[in-house]
């Protein structure tokens, strides 16, 4: 591939460590999904997701399925707006009477959805169409994510717990059905940064209901990551949201996911590899990144910039690496957020977009 002209090309290029995808792609199945990021990045992606096709395409709005089947819950309300004439956009309650430790949910769908998309990733691997040492990566919300998003205030407390047990048991199910190094567990967070950022959310603010926000964020983060065995890579999506690819408020800066990274990173109870930040598209300006500077990143965690965006393409993408480049000397590239819910035909370029931006900045790719 010929390189861009010397007028867009940064002088003195940082490492690009690789091309990560978030996780949803706007593809048919899963299979469609590992040939386009195979064909379009090849061995800059590391790890590839399945594109959280099927009924995961909205994130985690599927859920809504599997707690509407929960004997103990109901909806706060009336029935009103449904979310692309699919997914009831009511609260969640734990009904009146019930103890929220005997409540039992059905399979989450994460585990199965996993293990099958596992097996069509592992025969494109072993036929060549996916490069040797490439992981299968599965996507998996954090329990305040969905707590967060879809339960009443008042239940969130007693309803986390519940949800944090199955959540986990779906993560037992991959570990157990995946070979330890075919896989990469990444953990979404999202209604984290609605949490921390409350104050300036002005649509449906979620306030903490675990006492100090980062402290409870950090935690819960911890028991995530240690719940992922040796050999299996973990990391985290730091994400401000993705409701028809719209954040639910702008970060002013990298300061509050550089304290989140930094919190995390100390005390975690195993090695991070990769870690996932969004740069939102008028953010060329040094200042975005500065925080992330005073964040001490160990040599084996790859932080991910997501400042692969579709409206300016190549240029705007290298004038946010030159600017990331005044606070970071590598780092992965990505998206914001995953693209599943951008047009279909948007894919194949965006794929191709990752490639060139790499390959503008001499990507070394190990």
């Amino acid at each position: 591939m010929s390189a861009p002209s010397s007028d867009i090309h940064p002088t003195t290029a940082p490492v690009v460590t690789g091309v990560h995808l978030v996780g949803s792609v706007n593809s048919p199945d899963a299979e469609s999904t590992f040939r386009a990021v195979a064909e379009h990045v090849g061995p800059l992606a590391h790890r590839i997701p399945d594109g959280e096709v099927g009924e995961r395409f909205y994130w985690i709005q599927f859920q809504n399925f599997r707690f509407d089947a929960t004997a103990g819950l109901e909806r706060v309300g009336e029935p009103g707006f449904m979310i692309r004439d699919l997914f009831d956009s009511r609260q969640l309650r734990i009904i009146e009477g019930v103890d929220a430790a005997s409540i039992v949910l059905p399979d989450l769908g994460y585990a199965s959805a996993a293990l099958e998309s596992y097996a069509t990733f592992r025969e494109l691997r072993d036929a060549g169409v996916i490069a040797p040492g490439t992981r299968f990566q599965v996507s998996l919300p954090t329990p305040i994510g969905v707590v967060g998003a879809f339960f009443r205030a008042e239940d969130r407390a007693a309803f986390e717990p519940v949800y944090e047990r199955a959540m986990f048991a779906e993560l037992d199910r991959i570990v157990d059905g995946i070979p330890h190094g075919d896989l990469a567990i990444q953990w979404d967070n999202a209604v984290e940064f609605a949490i921390l950022e409350s104050s300036r959310v002005r649509t449906s603010p979620i306030e903490s209901w675990f006492g100090d926000p980062l402290i409870g964020i950090v935690e819960r983060a911890h028991r995530q990551i240690g719940a992922v065995p040796a050999g299996v890579e973990v990391g985290m999506h730091l994400c401000y949201g993705d409701v028809e690819e719209q954040h639910f408020v702008q970060p002013d800066d990298t300061g509050t996911l550089a304290a989140v990274l930094a919190a995390v990173l100390d005390g975690a109870p195993r090695t991070i590899d990769f870690v996932h930040l969004p740069v939102p598209i008028e953010r060329s300006d040094a200042a975005y990144f500065a925080p992330l500077a005073d964040v001490d990143v160990p040599e084996e965690t790859e932080l991910v910039l997501g400042l692969v965006h579709h409206e300016d393409g190549l240029p705007g993408a290298l004038a946010r690496v030159e600017a990331a480049r005044t606070a970071l000397d590598r780092f992965g590239i990505a998206t914001e957020c995953g693209f599943g819910r951008g047009p279909a035909d948007r894919t194949a370029p965006l794929l191709e977009l990752h490639r060139q931006v790499a390959g503008a900045v001499d990507a070394e790719v190990a």
